[in-house]
């Protein structure tokens, strides 16, 4: 079962997280009074914005390589991406870290919408249902945003250091565990391979005719129905309508938030109102499949609810929440998307790739598309720059499904996608490491506060 399985690799994200935070809670409590005074001065100093006249340059073209490929394997990984475009917003083009943070989700945001858009155009590869897992999406994307806007607060609070640490550990570890997935996977995509082959050989020796069995071929899209006929599947309304009303709850929630005192009773408030919201669509969905799980097993049916093989017991729904929110965090307190937790997350519970690629793109879409309009009313990005990377990544989400998708018809092998999940989220370490570790340095020259900030007096 996948949830046994991981339980060396939670061991290993709550022993290692918990001790780079008490690390942090000394640094907070033995810090000399001092070193406190440079704490206003490097908030302000963190607060400037910094944004470079868009202008052809050396730096935006080797930028748009970066942002269209980036945006085309964050997409079929479905991890977006956001762990390539800070860096390279902040480094390459010269942007201070919250504006890049902003452009990074203007970024998810155009190649997820485009690769959702292709996504809907193509069958789901071995069932007659959308290649979307709605019930994973209705689960999933509240505890996702609900994760957001407590890790945007986290992110306030947080010693720039000890956000560096904890994307080092949890993305080694989820870049880590997708990639020995990759490996399981293609050596049971190769015992396929060999097993069609024999039974091929067999049936060429006993009719002396090749007879190519199709009934299973869990790898290639079937192109049996009409685009047209593949949207009206793909498309469930009622489910999209709830999708977008919890959207816009937690939009109205951070835009009328935003307007008022921060740490204020009706700050407070606001801000305690999203979890009700969460909570209740994802009770909703949790009950059901819980419900559906128990209803069958009483039946003796063994069949999968939804995309899902593990079992929808009690203790895996709170994993799964958890997970949702862990994943929303360390999008809030990067500038990037959940799917860095939520991609790894959808294999490990046993959703085939394509699938788990499509349903962490389409629930991305909801949560980047929220940070880009909460960060628009801020005014905490350029908009000519925000127009031309978004259409970078929207031309990079939509090339980038079409040409994995038809290496993966070419070579009968889904594995790929997993291969390109870990790559991208091992780029990121190595990437966001290297930036984080420089900036940390630097702060520990100027002898910066290394401790934990008050949230009230850093907003």
């Amino acid at each position: 079962m996948p949830m046994l399985s991981s339980r060396g690799f939670i061991a290993y994200l709550v022993s290692a997280f918990s001790c780079a935070v008490l690390s942090a809670l000394f640094l907070t409590n033995h810090i000399h009074d001092d070193n406190k005074a440079s704490l206003l001065t490097s908030h302000v100093s963190g607060t400037l914005k910094v944004w470079p006249e868009l202008e052809p340059s050396w730096r935006l073209v080797l930028a748009t390589v970066i942002g269209f490929l980036g945006s085309a394997c964050g997409t079929v990984g479905g991890v977006g991406g956001g762990g390539i475009f800070v860096p390279m917003l902040n480094l390459l083009l010269g942007f201070d870290t919250k504006s890049a943070a902003a452009l990074s989700k203007c970024m998810i945001m155009g190649a997820s919408t485009s690769s959702v858009w292709y996504n809907v155009r193509v069958p789901h590869p071995t069932k007659e249902v959308p290649i979307l897992d709605y019930d994973l999406t209705l689960l999933f994307q509240p505890m996702l945003m609900l994760g957001i806007t407590v890790g945007v607060a986290l992110s306030v609070v947080f010693p720039y250091w000890l956000i560096t640490v904890l994307i080092i550990i949890l993305f080694i570890g989820t870049s880590s565990r997708s990639f020995f997935k990759g490996i399981e996977m293609w050596r049971e995509e190769t015992l396929f391979k060999k097993e069609k082959a024999k039974q091929q050989a067999t049936l060429v020796g006993e009719d002396k005719t090749v007879k190519i069995d199709t009934k299973c071929e869990p790898l290639i899209p079937k192109e049996e129905k009409s685009t047209i006929e593949i949207l009206c599947l793909n498309l469930r309304w009622k489910r999209i309508l709830v999708l977008i009303v919890v959207w816009v709850s937690f939009l109205l929630v951070q835009v009328i938030k935003n307007d008022v005192e921060a740490c204020s009773s009706w700050y407070w408030v606001l801000f305690g109102l999203q979890f009700p919201i969460a909570l209740l669509v994802f009770g909703y969905e949790a009950v059901k499949l819980y419900k559906e799980h128990k209803r069958r097993m009483n039946a003796g049916n063994l069949e999968c609810i939804c995309e899902a093989s593990i079992a929808w017991t009690a203790m895996n729904l709170v994993f799964c929440a958890l997970c949702g929110i862990v994943g929303g965090i360390v999008g809030g307190l990067l500038g990037c998307g959940g799917g860095f937790v939520l991609g790894p997350l959808l294999l490990e519970i046993g959703v085939i790739p394509q699938v788990a690629s499509a349903t962490a793109t389409f629930v991305m879409m909801f949560s980047s598309s929220l940070s880009v309009i909460e960060f628009y009313l801020l005014k905490r990005f350029p908009i000519p720059y925000a127009l031309y990377l978004t259409l970078v990544s929207v031309l990079a989400g939509f090339w980038g499904q079409f040409f994995v998708r038809r290496l993966i018809a070419f070579l009968g092998r889904a594995s790929i996608i997993v291969f390109i999940l870990s790559g991208v989220i091992f780029a990121s370490v190595l990437t966001m490491g290297v930036v984080g570790i420089e900036n940390s340095i630097q702060m520990i020259n100027n002898h910066e506060f290394m401790g934990f900030l008050d949230f009230c007096s850093s907003q």
